[in-house]
Order: structure tokens, then sequence, then C-alpha cells
């Protein structure tokens, strides 16, 4: 076996210095290219941040011009209300004083009739009074005159009353259809405010944090409360019949405990208290119900909600169902 020397021993020693630079280079530029796709997923994200910033600020600016409109409409009705009870008093005040002029008129015309009616007995009882009779017969010509004046002048003014009295009715009639207008806009305002639509100033997309979901955010709860707004004031969907018939299925359902406890249906992200309300309403209560919802059930839904179909299918609330119904059987 040869004998090591020195120089054996520096080429040794050089060698491995030489293989530590190039595994230490290696592991350079792979930390490099690591940090890189690291970036570059980073920057995606934010990227994505900001377009969600950017779409949640101009749906933002849509609801604010909603609630503008729907102010200035309740503004505009009030006004309108105003008018047409100022209008209906100054109707009533007219039908009054036609009303006082008939009675003032027919009042006139009995005495006119009954000094008629006296003149005439006088005649008949006097006669053989040439003068008198001349004075008699000029007075009852002049009443006579009057009377005929009186009997022209009646039937239009009874025509202006009835006129003015049809008036006054519509009047009435428009008074009560915008009274009723307001009561309606002051309750959709009221239920709008107990849906807590307060629409709330939009993060600068700088400042987004991880875990932004615009599901649950307040414009789409301002949107449920709406939804819950127009199922209350009368818009009722299609083929009530067979939604009743399956309302009436969950109902039985949910009283046998077929579908478990009732569950928190706002943890499932797009579902606000005014769906869950609708959902309760059409009786789903758990997680369980919604994890075995068909197609036909799904378009039932779809057409209580006016058309969130897309949305159900969007944020998979089915999907979501089902891990909070495992979640809740595995605690």
């Amino acid at each position: 076996m040869p004998e090591l020397t020195v120089i054996h021993i520096a080429l040794m020693a050089i060698t491995a210095v030489i293989g530590a630079v190039i595994g230490w280079m290696l592991r350079g530029n792979r930390a490099v290219q690591e940090k890189a796709a690291v970036s570059a997923g980073w920057q995606d994200q934010i990227d994505a941040q900001r377009r969600e910033g950017d779409r949640l600020l101009e749906q933002n600016k849509g609801l604010m011009e909603q609630v503008s409109q729907f102010q200035a409409s309740h503004t505009d009705a009030k006004n309108r209300a105003k008018e047409l009870s100022i209008a209906v008093q100054e109707a009533f005040a007219r039908r009054d004083e036609l009303q006082r002029e008939i009675k003032d008129i027919r009042s006139n015309l009995e005495v006119a009739v009954s000094e008629r009616d006296q003149l005439q007995s006088d005649i008949a009882s006097r006669s053989s009074a040439d003068d008198i009779v001349q004075q008699k017969d000029a007075r009852i010509e002049k009443l006579t005159q009057e009377l005929e004046n009186w009997q022209n002048r009646l039937p239009p003014l009874i025509e202006r009353f009835r006129t003015r009295n049809e008036e006054a009715e519509q009047l009435e009639s428009e008074l009560d259809q915008a009274r009723e207008r307001i009561r309606e806009l002051e309750a959709a305002r009221e239920h709008a405010d107990e849906g807590q639509t307060r629409i709330e100033p939009v993060t600068h997309p700088d400042e987004l944090t991880d875990g932004l979901d615009a599901s649950n955010d307040p414009a789409e709860d301002y949107a449920d409360a709406l939804l819950a707004d127009n199922d209350e004031l009368g818009d009722e969907p299609e083929d009530d019949d067979d939604d009743d018939n399956n309302n009436n299925n969950y109902d039985d359902e949910a009283a046998t405990g077929t579908h478990g406890l009732r569950n928190d249906l706002q943890q499932i992200k797009g579902v606000g208290p005014a769906i869950e309300k609708t959902l309760n309403e059409m009786g789903i209560f758990s997680f369980q119900q919604i994890a075995e919802m068909s197609e036909y059930d799904i378009d039932r839904v779809a057409r209580r909600l006016k058309g969130f179909r897309s949305r159900i299918y969007r944020e998979d609330w089915i999907g979501q169902a089902r891990e909070l119904r495992d979640q809740a059987i595995r605690a």
C-alpha cells in the first residue's frame, strides 16, 4: 500500500473544497429558483385580492345608487300623498259649499211655492176685486219667473255638485293608493333595517387580508334583505302547489327528526339571514337536508330565491353542507 504523502493529502483537501463549493453553488441556484416561484405565487394572490377589492368597490357603488333611488322614490311618494291630501281637502270644501248652495236654493223654492199657493188661495177668495186680482197676478207672474229662474239654475248646480263629488271620490281613492304605497315603502325600509343592510365602506385593496370571502360580505347581505322584502311584499313564486306539497314533506321530516336537529345555515358561505329564513319557510333546517338535495330540490329553491341556481352551484352549498354535517358528526 503506497504511503500518503503531503501532496496526496493536499490534493484530497483541494478536491473536497472544490466539491463543497460546487455543492454550495448548486444549492444557492436552487434556493433562488424556489424564492422566485414563491414570490410569483404571492404576487398572483395579491393581484387576485386587488381584483376582488375592485369588484366589491363597484358593487358597493351600485348598491349606494339603489339606496339613493329608493330614498328618492320614497320622497316622491310622500310629496304626492301630501298633494293628494290637499286636493281632497279642497274638493271636500267645495262639495260642502255646493251642498249649502243647493240647500239654500231648495229653501227659496219652497218659500216661492208656498207664496204661490197662498196667492192662488187669495185670488180664489177675493175674485170680486179686480185691482187686487191684477196685483196678485203680477205677483204670481213675478214669482213664477223667479221660480223658473231658480229651476233653470238648479240643474247646472246639481251637475257641478255631482262632478265635484266624483272628483273628490277619485282623489280620495288616489290618496288611499298613495298611503298604501308609502306603507309598503316604509315596511320595505324597516325590513331592510331589520336585515342589517348597512353598507360598510370597502377596504382599500392593498389592505385586504387573507381569507377574504365575497359570499358573506355586507353587499350580499343587503341583496338578501331586498330579496326577503320582495317576498314579503307579495312576490309569490310559480308552482305554488308543488312547493306547498314539498314544504309539507320537509316539515314532516323536520318534525319526525329524520334530518336531525336545527343547524345554523348561515355557516354556509353565501347564506345570509334572509336566505336562511326563506329556507326555513320551505322546511329546510339542517345541513343534512341541503347535503341530500336533488336537482328538483335545487330548482325549487332557485325559483323561491329568484334565480339563485348558479349561485348554489358556484358557492357549492351542497359540498359545504356535507363538510359541516361531517364536522358536526365528528364533534
